[in-house]
């Protein structure tokens, strides 16, 4: 799921009972039903939270207008609401047809078995690689990413020309560059990163990805957060802090866009919904003086993606018209469209050669990004871990804890919550 500041994440452990007559999740081994051909009829009834839910009625008309015995019925939830409210329609079989649903919570509902395979008409193909593995669970697709977001390097590049410094290339490149953008140009804090605290492991994690490691082995079904790669990780985001090129406190809100625009941040890594809100605050003053980069490489340059994942439930009223709309909604045309009412970045490949994107130097970067970016693992118990992971985290960065100990308490605490 996505942190734009809109959309705020609640964690909920829910228990979502099978119900009879439904598959039974997990150990669901049969195909997925085929979409019969034709235009879509009869009403079907979508949930969707935040913006996507204030403006997805703009898309239902188009989709409406194609296929005129169709009707499409829009419910627009909080986010912080969603979790329960779907948990709760699950277990009661009063689902609506399709949902938006937060890629961390994928797993929890497709094994609870009240999600409807993909069909196989469906490409995989046609999406970014990480975005289509946030609706895998134990191999089978139980849905198609809807939008992407990934993370980007965003730096003053007034200030780098100060210090010398180009975009950072690999991890010893950015600690000299976050280390220039304070002694040589003159910034507070040569780059931000998150001293802990909810979601923190968003910005953890890329590291260790790029370090070669991972947080489970799928293969044998367990935790790696012990490994010398996570150690390494931990090591070197402790580096930034102990050198004091980052703060180490946690910022208020509209710290970050404000420091970034009057210099006392050199750099910081988020995600595009960003773009906006430094050319808000920036203004015509700060055109030309920040761009945005990849991320740097130590055995892979990956980044977290996030964003939202349409799922169909095994419970729908109309199957056919749900799915026919679920792939409207995946049209490279229509998801370009979409990116212009909410600047929701298109998880459809095609979708980017549009000059919308393709001709904006700083969204092709994100699209180029997004061929190198990894989610969680799709697993049930994620928002724990991901808190345990918070909670260590903070830790090393206040330098209770040192790295290799975090590491050995991550596994063991991930170990007892389970995959």
């Amino acid at each position: 799921m996505s942190r734009r500041a809109r959309v705020t994440s609640v964690v909920l452990a829910g228990v979502l009972a099978a119900g009879c007559g439904r598959g039974g999740g997990q150990n669901d081994d049969q195909a997925a039903a085929p979409v019969n051909e034709g235009p879509a009829t009869g009403e079907i009834t979508v949930w969707a939270m935040g913006t996507e839910g204030e403006k997805l009625s703009v898309l239902a008309k188009d989709f409406e207008a194609a296929n005129p015995q169709a009707k499409v019925n829009v419910t627009a939830i909080p986010w912080d609401a969603a979790h329960d409210k779907i948990s709760t329609a699950i277990a009661g079989r009063q689902t609506p047809d399709v949902s938006l649903v937060g890629t961390t919570y994928m797993a929890e509902f497709a094994r609870s078995g009240a999600l409807d395979p993909t069909p196989e008409t469906i490409d995989g193909k046609r999406f970014f690689p990480g975005g289509w593995d946030t609706t895998v669970v134990d191999g089978k697709s139980y849905g198609v990413p809807w939008y992407v977001e990934t993370r980007l390097l965003y730096y003053r590049t007034d200030l780098a020309q100060k210090a010398t410094e180009q975009a950072p290339g690999n991890w010893a490149e950015l600690t000299g560059f976050a280390t220039g953008m304070k002694q040589d140009a003159g910034a507070k804090w040569g780059i931000n990163l998150q001293a802990g605290g909810k979601g923190a492991w968003q910005t953890f994690m890329p590291f260790v990805w790029q370090a070669g490691g991972d947080i489970t082995d799928d293969s044998a079904k367990k935790y790696t957060l012990d490994s010398p790669e996570v150690v390494k990780a931990l090591e070197y985001y402790k580096s930034f802090f102990d050198a004091q090129l980052t703060p180490a406190t946690l910022l208020r809100p509209g710290e970050l866009e404000q420091g970034f625009v009057d210099g006392s941040f050199g750099s910081f890594f988020s995600g595009p919904w960003h773009m906006s809100l430094i050319r808000e605050q920036g203004g015509a003053g700060l055109d030309g003086k920040w761009a945005v980069a990849r991320m740097p490489k130590e055995k892979a340059g990956t980044s977290f993606v996030g964003g939202g994942d349409l799922a169909v439930f095994k419970d729908a009223k109309n199957r056919d018209t749900a799915w026919k709309f679920v792939q409207y909604l995946t049209r490279p045309e229509v998801q370009v469209k979409w990116y212009g009412e909410t600047g929701d970045l298109p998880s459809v490949r095609d979708a980017w050669q549009d000059t919308k994107l393709s001709g904006d130097p700083m969204l092709k970067t994100f699209g180029e990004q997004l061929d190198d970016a990894k989610s969680p693992p799709a697993i049930a118990t994620w928002e724990q871990v991901a808190t345990v992971i918070d909670t260590k985290l903070e830790e090393v960065v206040k330098g209770v804890t040192a790295p290799a100990d975090a590491a050995r308490a991550m596994q063991s605490e991930a170990t007892s919550i389970g995959l």
